[in-house]
């Protein structure tokens, strides 16, 4: 979580919401990283965990992540989660809640809904406090 809460400080440089995801195989390595780039890229899709998820993907030349974690500063929103369970991930790890767009557990909980054909193992509020306080400073930024 400590790498992702430095990469998501490089959102400050481009207005993007402080936000990064990586993706690590089964044996713990970095196979995939990404941080928000909606504002960099003008792409309302360009979040972290989709980022990170394309690039895990290139990396094993293959889209099914199965074994892998997902890491992630803030909790995933519906379009990430469906990219998660479509990526076949087992489990995501991430820091702060998120209460107007979470689909880990919060608003929605997508990743263990028992209708879909997959779910994900959720460990929520890893570091919550240090992930939440740059999406604080960001916003008061804002204002």
């Amino acid at each position: 979580m400590l790498r992702a809460i430095v990469d998501a400080r490089l959102a400050f440089g481009t207005g993007d919401v402080p936000v990064a995801a990586l993706v690590l195989d089964e044996n713990g390595a970095v196979i995939g990283t990404g941080r928000n780039e909606r504002e960099l890229r003008h792409d309302p899709t360009a979040h972290a965990e989709v980022l990170a998820l394309r690039e895990a993907a290139a990396a094993r030349d293959d889209w099914h992540l199965e074994g892998c974690t997902l890491v992630v500063t803030l909790e995933p929103c519906v379009m990430c989660a469906g990219a998660i369970l479509a990526a076949r991930v087992p489990r995501v790890v991430f820091g702060a809640w998120d209460e107007k767009a979470g689909a880990a557990g919060s608003v929605y909980d997508v990743l263990r809904d028992q209708r879909l054909n997959h779910r994900v193992e959720v460990f929520a509020g890893v570091r919550a406090e240090d992930c939440a306080e740059l999406l604080l400073d960001f916003f008061r930024a804002k204002r």
